[in-house]
């Protein structure tokens, strides 16, 4: 075996590894705010696509969010049962799944208005580099072929 190869099989130089590493803490220092309202990460996403556009299909959230079918088709099941939100078959297309927030799932962006801040806040980057990072994000996903 030779030393580039054990060089390359490293777990510190591989580019996989930070990004796993701070998607899970970043996105776990959303706890404390979601999980008193009995809310998941996931769920928090799928809410502000929502607040953004409602009344969507299945598939446009699932493509804004990167997500399968497979894995928001239970979410979205679990958020209708909670009374967030409603689904219904569309009436153009009867295979096109329809989103709709109820009013309970409307009033619940007031109370996690402060969410984005709060969770901003327990960064120690300055504004420049965030924005660096966001912008290299995006190109990485878009070279991959997301947010197409």
């Amino acid at each position: 075996m030779d030393n580039n190869y054990k060089e390359t099989m490293k777990l510190a130089n591989q580019l996989c590894f930070p990004l796993y590493a701070a998607a899970r803490n970043v996105t776990g220092l959303y706890t404390p705010w979601l999980k008193p309202l009995g809310l998941t990460y996931t769920q928090y996403i799928v809410f502000l696509v929502l607040w953004e556009k409602d009344g969507i299909s299945v598939t446009e959230i699932g493509a804004r969010l990167m997500l399968d079918n497979g894995t928001l088709s239970p979410l979205l099941k679990k958020m209708e049962k909670a009374g967030y939100l409603e689904r219904c078959r569309s009436k153009e297309d009867d295979r096109v799944v329809l989103i709709t927030l109820t009013d309970k799932g409307r009033d619940l962006q007031e109370k996690v208005k402060d969410v984005p801040d709060k969770v901003a806040s327990c960064f120690n980057l300055p504004e420049e580099k965030a924005q660096q990072l966001y912008s290299l994000l995006y190109e990485l996903l878009a070279n991959q072929g997301y947010g197409k």
